[in-house]
């Protein structure tokens, strides 16, 4: 393994605090052999077209955002629907069908004068085999942010496909960071996450500290979702319009709203008819970074910015001699992350 590829698993270790990764290869493993399942599922492997009205989706949500649906449905419409979707079997209602993923291609056929069928692969398979497929679909793809997840996972967990060891399982994530992630959507609540929407960009650190900021009990949750809703409604408008974003402001309505509620949140409520008074400064809020099991870091945000403290240690000089690397690299996977 090269230089670099250790600096970024380190890296990745570090940002999925306290996320202890699986054995080498055993996630695409296991993520292969639940769509190889799926896929030996398939009747003839053939292709059917299919009246989308008879398809149904009771599937768990995994996005807050199913995004614009135009631009798919123009690009099916003029080039055909390249990717077939994959539905099973209706248990009890013959000519029926259930979807197990291609949630937007679906939608956007549905959403066109121009298409009347939809390409789909129909496979056997029963809810507990067709949950795991979309696990395994969920899993392959990279753009599903952290707060998406854990609504997943959260989500799994209710509607009673398995408690957080058996959907840690599936998963290939510790049960420790399923935990983690339910509780801190618990803390948030659902309500607020989707007024939000999925902020792509901001990790498990920043959520955790929205939510511990809710926790205490700082302002309204309902004043929160108004705050999001609001600032996300704005942001989209001017989005589509095209108009100019200040310098450094992310052109993403969803990070717009999330800072908004992060701000608001941080500052306790105050009555309408208070004076106005100058900006409080806003407190620091500090969220512990474990790697297995133990806290290597601690990320504290302030109003002067973000800043990391590892304390002192063999670690620490580690950091401190390759910080220039690990900036640049840092800074490398962030202009990606946005560009994509």
């Amino acid at each position: 393994m090269t230089t670099k590829k250790k600096r970024m698993t380190m890296l990745d270790g570090l940002s999925a605090a306290g996320h202890t990764p699986p054995a080498p290869g055993s996630s695409m493993m296991s993520t292969n052999r639940a769509l190889r399942s799926a896929r030996d599922a398939v009747d003839s492997h053939q292709v059917w077209d299919l009246d989308p009205d008879t398809i149904e989706d009771d599937r768990i949500a995994d996005r807050l955002d199913v995004g614009d649906m135009a631009d798919l449905r123009d690009a099916i419409e003029t080039n055909g629907q390249t990717v077939p979707i994959l539905v099973r079997r209706h248990p009890t209602t013959p000519d029926r069908y259930l979807l197990v993923y291609g949630r937007r291609r679906l939608q956007a056929i549905r959403n066109s004068s121009k298409v009347e069928t939809v390409r789909a692969l129909i496979a056997s398979m029963g809810e507990d085999a067709a949950v795991r497929a979309q696990i395994s679909e969920n899993m392959a793809r990279r753009d599903l942010s952290f707060i998406e997840r854990a609504l997943f996972a959260q989500e799994l967990v209710e509607t009673g496909f398995g408690n957080q060891t058996q959907v840690a399982e599936v998963l290939t994530v510790t049960k420790s960071s399923v935990s983690m992630a339910i509780s801190i959507a618990e803390l948030i609540g659902r309500d607020l996450i989707r007024a939000i929407g999925p902020a792509h960009g901001i990790g498990r650190p920043r959520w955790e500290a929205l939510g511990k900021a809710i926790e205490a009990g700082r302002t309204n949750p309902d004043r929160l979702i108004k705050i999001a809703e609001t600032v996300r409604n704005e942001a989209e408008e001017s989005i589509v319009v095209g108009d100019s974003l200040a310098h450094n402001e992310p052109n993403d309505a969803s990070i717009r709203a999330f800072e908004a509620v992060f701000k608001a949140a941080a500052m306790p409520d105050s009555p309408a008819t208070k004076v106005k008074q100058a900006p409080a400064r806003k407190p620091k809020l500090s969220v512990d970074l474990p790697v297995d099991g133990r806290t290597a870091a601690k990320l504290v945000r302030s109003d002067k910015g973000v800043s990391l403290d590892l304390g002192k240690g063999p670690f620490a000089d580690w950091i401190e001699s390759h910080g220039q690397d690990l900036i640049e690299e840092l800074h490398a996977r962030w202009i990606q992350h946005r560009d994509d």
